[in-house]
């Protein structure tokens, strides 16, 4: 994945690849985002392992935001996706997650999968307008309070990133 960038609403919201320098800007975020975050470490780690594909959001030169998914051959499990709290509610996320299947499916992915927390609502409706359906749940998933987890599939890859729901974004491309 090259850099790309959107417009969002007189923003210029650019992506490009995780880099082992953003790995301070992304922990922090993550910090920031969940109860049991990454650590600088393991961004670092991320930035240089093959089978990885993580970005960074940018409003100028400040990372805003990161998503990433481990790739096996065609399939995709995203690990995590976040942006700063200011960021929230804004859309960036559906920004975010698009570029992220993007440069997934430049790798050859043609499936994508993620677990997401039922009280996360919002990330919910932002996973089912982007062609993710429920196909099961992982009880007692998450260690902080043993949330149990829904299991998101998007079979369709491709057809997602050629229609409206990420087509605007292609649109609006600089």
């Amino acid at each position: 994945m090259g850099a790309a960038a959107w417009r969002s609403g007189g923003i210029m919201i650019s992506f490009r690849p995780l880099a082992p320098e953003d790995a301070d800007a992304v922990a922090c975020i993550e910090r920031e985002s969940f109860p049991t975050p990454w650590s600088r470490e393991d961004f670092w780690r991320e930035a240089s392992n093959d089978f990885a594909c993580y970005i960074v959001a940018l409003e100028g030169t400040a990372v805003i935001g990161f998503a990433g998914c481990w790739i096996s051959f065609e399939e995709a499990q995203v690990t995590n996706i976040a942006l700063t709290a200011m960021q929230r509610g804004r859309g960036y996320g559906r920004l975010l997650m698009c570029a992220l299947m993007r440069a997934a499916a430049e790798r050859g992915v043609e499936r994508m999968t993620l677990e997401v927390r039922p009280s996360n609502l919002p990330a919910r409706r932002l996973y089912e307008r982007l062609g993710f359906v429920e196909i099961g749940i992982r009880k007692g998933y998450y260690q902080d309070n043993n949330e149990d987890a829904i299991l998101m599939w998007n079979t369709k890859l491709r057809d997602t990133l050629s229609d409206e729901r990420c087509a605007r974004e292609t649109d609006a491309r600089d």
